[in-house]
């Protein structure tokens, strides 16, 4: 199978709505992949705090029917990053969204671990409470969004779910980079599957964004990197060494489970 990251300048300068079209257009470009990503919030930025309560949109508002229609026409697998979900009944969420290759939104993940230590992200956003895989024709995938990269019990619980590739949408800062790029690697080798992980570039809301997104496999192999600003990687994967590296080196099996507490 073959994947491509895009990773996407988010320019302050830029407006949602032609950047939006932008987007679309370079999924619609990528009809020789079976399953293309796109980072965290792309289209409001993941620190453009100011942005998140007007630009908020329902799973049907006009950023899920542009890459709906992104992915029907390019005929792939479409993790369109995240978005600010603006829920009728509850909280904003950081919702991402998965579209199958006749453009149908086929599963969603609301973050469940916030970013911002009681402010920006984690103060206005509310917690997801549900993990999400979904089944494709290539592999089984587990969904994951950026500060989720540093909480391996939520990987493992996709891995007990069944995900063999794990898509990582990020808006990951700059400064932190070797972070990324490290923890990206340790789940890899953890859970011993193939680790998708999009980022953005430039700069919003006065954070630089670390670019770097990675694609790494069962190993902690780094098959591609991107550099720091817009660019798209492409990779083939072979969704067969998921189970080979899970058979000929069957770490799993040798985990404790339930272990008790030490007696007092």
């Amino acid at each position: 199978m073959r994947a491509s990251l895009l990773q996407i300048d988010v320019n302050p300068n830029e407006s949602v709505d032609a950047r939006r079209d932008r987007v679309a257009a370079l999924v619609r470009a990528q009809t020789a992949s079976d399953l293309v990503v796109l980072p965290e919030l792309w289209n409001l930025g993941g620190f453009a705090y100011d942005l998140w309560s007007s630009g908020a949109e329902t799973l049907d508002g006009p950023t899920a029917e542009a890459m709906a229609e992104a992915a029907r026409s390019a005929g792939v697998w479409l993790h369109a990053g995240s978005i600010v979900e603006r829920d009728p009944d509850g909280p904003l969420y950081n919702t991402s969204l998965l579209f199958s290759p006749s453009g149908e939104l086929a599963h969603t993940y609301r973050k469940i671990h916030r970013f911002g230590f009681d402010s920006g992200e984690a103060a206005a956003m509310g917690p997801g409470t549900e993990i999400s895989v979904a089944a494709t024709d290539f592999a089984t995938l587990g969904l994951a969004t950026c500060y989720d990269l540093r909480f391996p019990e939520l990987f493992r619980t996709l891995l007990d779910a069944g995900a063999e590739i794990f898509v990582v949408p990020a808006a990951w800062p700059a400064r932190r980079r070797e972070h990324w790029t490290l923890l990206a690697r340790a789940r890899a080798v953890e859970e011993q599957g193939y680790v998708l992980a999009c980022n953005t570039a430039g700069t919003n809301g006065g954070v630089e964004q670390a670019g770097h997104s990675l694609v790494v496999d069962p190993w902690g192999t780094v098959l591609a990197e991107a550099g720091d600003g817009e660019e798209v990687i492409t990779v083939d994967l072979d969704p067969g060494l998921v189970a080979k590296t899970r058979a000929e080196f069957p770490v799993l099996r040798d985990r404790l489970m339930g272990i008790a507490a030490p007696r007092r």
